[in-house]
């Protein structure tokens, strides 16, 4: 058997945030003291590649690199050394609150999330029905998205994810947000857009059965840095005797 092309590659990857320390206005701007800037390394030095069609689960404890790792690959933080190549694949990433003008409706939203993705106008008003169809958000889909509980934000940003289909979809814990009705279908809905063996899927999760049922591999961010990448039972199973 053939062996598939990489759809993802991320080479000796580094991203630091910058943090002021707060002061309180009057001293900030009498200069009494100037703010102290705190550097904090998310991301370390972290290689590895994916093959087209793959699944990657990424788990880890909070503050472990997960989520600005994803946020890297959806193009929304910059390295400050090496490289991520997506070899001119369309990404998408699935995450609350990423992506939505909040005074815009549902129904403008779906616009303005499609052509970010690189839909042309003409192919997202062909989905939108679907797309409405699929949130079941009723009535308001034509309401702001600042008056969506949310519920209602992770539906619509499933919706148009999982209608406006992308090469690479990245998911940031949204499966686990929602009705217990909704994240039924989501999760069928999730099972049957990677089993297209040519749509790549990189999954942010803490649960573990999810990621054993859905990944064909998970790695193990610890601080930054890749702990452990392989099979997911033998990684998650060594994940959790690690937090134990």
């Amino acid at each position: 058997m053939n062996k598939r092309e990489i759809a993802i590659e991320v080479k000796d990857l580094n991203i630091t945030y910058k943090s002021m320390k707060a002061y309180s206005i009057k001293r900030n701007l009498l200069k009494l003291k100037k703010a102290e800037v705190k550097e904090f390394h998310a991301v370390k030095d972290v290689s590895f590649e994916l093959e087209e069609g793959q699944i990657l689960g990424i788990i880890g404890k909070n503050g472990s690199g997960k989520s600005t790792m994803l946020k890297a690959l959806a193009g929304i933080f910059s390295a400050d050394s090496g490289k991520i190549d997506l070899h001119n694949r369309s990404v998408s990433l699935l995450s609350i609150g990423v992506g939505f003008n909040k005074t815009l409706t549902g129904r403008e939203n779906i616009m303005l999330s499609g052509m970010l993705l690189g839909f042309s106008e003409e192919q997202v008003k062909e989905k939108m029905k679907d797309i409405i169809a699929f949130a079941e958000l009723g009535k308001f889909i034509d309401m702001p998205v600042k008056t969506y509980s949310s519920g209602m934000f992770s539906k619509l940003a499933f919706s148009i994810t999982a209608i406006l289909e992308t090469d690479i979809i990245l998911i940031d814990e949204v499966l686990s947000v929602g009705d217990q009705k909704f994240k039924k279908k989501s999760y069928e809905k999730m099972k049957d857009l990677i089993s297209d063996r040519k749509r790549t899927v990189v999954i942010v999760s803490h649960n573990i059965s999810t990621l054993k049922e859905l990944c064909d591999q998970v790695m193990w961010m610890h601080e930054g840095v890749i702990k452990k990448i392989g099979d997911p039972e033998l990684v998650l199973d060594e994940y959790t005797e690690f937090m134990k």
